[in-house]
C-alpha cells in the first residue's frame, strides 16, 4: 500500500501544477483582452446636474448622441437643485464626481475651475457656434474656456390673457401703466402678482426684473461695472423702495409663500401675473394646459422695455475623469445644430446657440426679446462673489425689509458694504 502511494504522489503533483498553470492562463486572458477592448471601444460616462425634472428629456439627448457614438454609454444622474452644489463640491474635493457636470454660471462655476476641478476645453470643436456673451459665463479672466453653454434664461412678467381680456386690461407700456394695472386688478378683487417672500432667491429674481425699469437697466449696469455708480445711487435705492411698494399686490399671506405656492396660484388662475423665468412655461402649462399664457417685458418710466437674461448653465468636464476624450465628444455634440433643435423642442427653453427657433410662438417671442431687449441679471452675472455673496445678502435683507426689520435705504447700504469688500470697481 505504501509503495502504491509513493508511485501516485509524483503524478498528483504534476496534475496540480498543470491545473494551476491552466487556471493562471485563463485569468491572464480575461484581464488583458486588448483585442476585444480595441474592437468594442466601449466607454461609460456619467453626467451630474441639478435638473431632476429632465431625466426623460436627457434620455432623448443621449439617444441622439448615441446615433453617432453607440459605444459611449451615458448615465444622467441629477441631484436635487438645493443639494446639488454641496453634493458636487464634496465629490470633486474627494477626487471623484461625474465625468461631465452642469456648471453653475459665472463666478459660482469659475470657483470650481480655479480650484482645479474643471478641465479646460480651449479649442474644443464647435465653440465658435456661440456668441462671446454666452461663452463668458464659463470663461476665466485668462481666457480659458471651461464649459459649453446650453441655454439662456430670461425673467419677465407672465400674465393670464383671459383675465386681462375679461377685465378689459391692456399690457402696460410704461411703469406708470404697470402700477395702474395692478391697482385695477386689486380693485376688482383679483390678486395682481403671484409672488412670495419665503424664499430669498425669488426676491433677487424679482428685483432683477423690476430694478432695470427704475434705474434704466443697461446704462446703470454699465456704470456699475465701470465703478462710476454703486448701490448708494438714488435710483438704486428707489428700486428697493419699489420692491417694498409692490408687496400690496402680492397675495395676503406672501411671507409664507414659496415657489411651489406662487406657481400653483398662477397656474390655477388665482393670480393675474407671474414674474418668473422662461423655464416655467412648460411647468405651468403642464399644470393647466388650458391656461392662456402671455408675457410682457417690464417697461421703464421712459417706456423702454427690458427682459432680464443670463446663461443659466454650461456643461463641463471633471478634471479627474478617466474618460476625458469621450467626454469631449459629448461636449462637441452639444455645440451642434441638431442638439440645439432637439433641446428647444424637448425642453421648451431658449438655446444659447443663435438661430435656433421653436414651434412655440411664446418661446420664440421671448427668445427674440432676449436678443433685442436684454439686460443682464447682474446679481447672477456679476455679484455672486463675497462671503456671504452679495446676491444672497440682498435676498436676506429684502426678506427683512418685507418683515419690517430694515428700510430700503438700509438694504442698499448693506449691499454696497458687502460688494465693496470684493468687487474691484467699487474699491477705486
Amino acid at each position: 500500500m505504501k509503495q502504491k502511494s509513493k508511485w501516485l504522489l509524483p503524478f498528483l503533483l504534476l496534475f496540480v501544477v498543470a491545473l494551476v498553470g491552466c487556471t493562471s492562463e485563463e485569468k491572464t486572458t480575461v484581464s488583458t483582452t486588448p483585442d476585444k477592448e480595441e474592437k468594442t471601444g466601449e466607454v461609460s460616462l456619467t453626467i451630474g446636474s441639478w435638473r431632476t425634472e429632465d431625466v426623460a428629456k436627457y434620455e432623448k439627448v443621449i439617444a441622439l448622441f448615441n446615433e453617432q457614438h453607440p459605444d459611449i454609454h451615458i448615465s444622467f444622474n441629477p441631484t436635487k437643485n438645493t443639494e446639488y452644489n454641496t453634493v458636487l463640491n464634496t465629490a470633486l474635493q474627494a477626487g471623484e464626481g461625474p465625468d461631465i457636470f452642469h456648471l453653475r454660471p459665472y463666478a459660482a462655476g469659475l470657483k470650481l475651475a480655479e480650484a482645479g476641478y474643471v478641465e479646460k476645453i480651449n479649442g474644443l470643436n464647435g465653440l465658435n457656434a456661440f456668441p462671446e456673451a454666452a461663452l463668458t459665463a464659463s470663461r476665466d479672466e485668462q481666457g480659458n474656456q471651461y464649459g459649453v453653454p446650453i441655454n439662456l434664461s430670461s425673467t419677465q412678467f407672465f400674465y393670464n390673457k383671459k383675465i386681462f381680456k375679461d377685465n378689459n386690461l391692456e399690457v402696460p407700456t410704461t411703469w406708470d401703466d404697470f402700477i395702474a394695472l395692478n391697482d385695477q386688478l386689486l380693485e376688482k378683487g383679483i390678486t395682481p402678482i403671484a409672488m412670495g417672500t419665503k424664499e430669498g432667491w425669488l426676491l433677487s429674481l424679482l428685483h432683477g426684473i423690476v430694478g432695470p425699469a427704475i434705474y434704466e437697466g443697461n446704462d446703470f449696469y454699465q456704470a456699475v461695472l465701470a465703478g462710476e455708480k454703486d448701490f448708494t445711487d438714488a435710483r438704486f435705492i428707489e428700486s428697493i423702495q419699489v420692491m417694498k411698494d409692490l408687496k400690496k399686490y402680492y397675495p395676503a399671506n406672501s411671507e409664507g409663500l414659496g415657489m411651489d405656492d406662487i406657481r400653483t396660484l398662477f397656474a390655477l388662475e388665482d393670480a393675474a401675473m407671474f414674474p418668473l423665468g422662461s423655464w416655467e412655461i412648460p411647468v405651468v402649462l403642464e399644470m393647466n394646459p388650458d391656461l392662456d399664457l402671455g408675457y410682457f417685458p417690464i417697461p421703464s418710466k421712459e417706456g423702454n422695455k427690458s427682459v432680464t437674461t443670463w446663461v443659466d448653465g454650461s456643461f463641463a468636464i471633471n478634471a479627474n475623469s478617466k474618460n476625458k476624450e469621450a467626454a469631449k465628444l459629448f461636449l462637441e455634440f452639444l455645440t451642434t445644430k441638431e442638439f440645439g433643435e432637439l433641446f428647444v423642442k424637448e425642453f421648451s427653453m431658449i438655446s444659447a446657440m443663435p438661430g435656433i427657433t421653436s414651434d412655440d410662438a411664446l418661446l420664440n417671442d421671448i427668445s427674440n426679446a432676449t436678443a433685442n431687449e436684454a439686460t443682464p441679471y447682474m446679481w447672477v452675472t456679476n455679484f455672486t462673489g463675497g462671503d456671504p455673496t452679495t446676491k444672497s445678502l440682498l435676498e436676506s435683507e429684502l426678506q427683512g425689509m418685507y418683515l419690517g426689520q430694515v428700510t430700503p435705504e438700509e438694504v442698499a447700504a448693506k449691499v454696497q458694504e458687502n460688494a465693496k469688500t470684493w468687487f474691484t470697481p467699487f474699491q477705486k
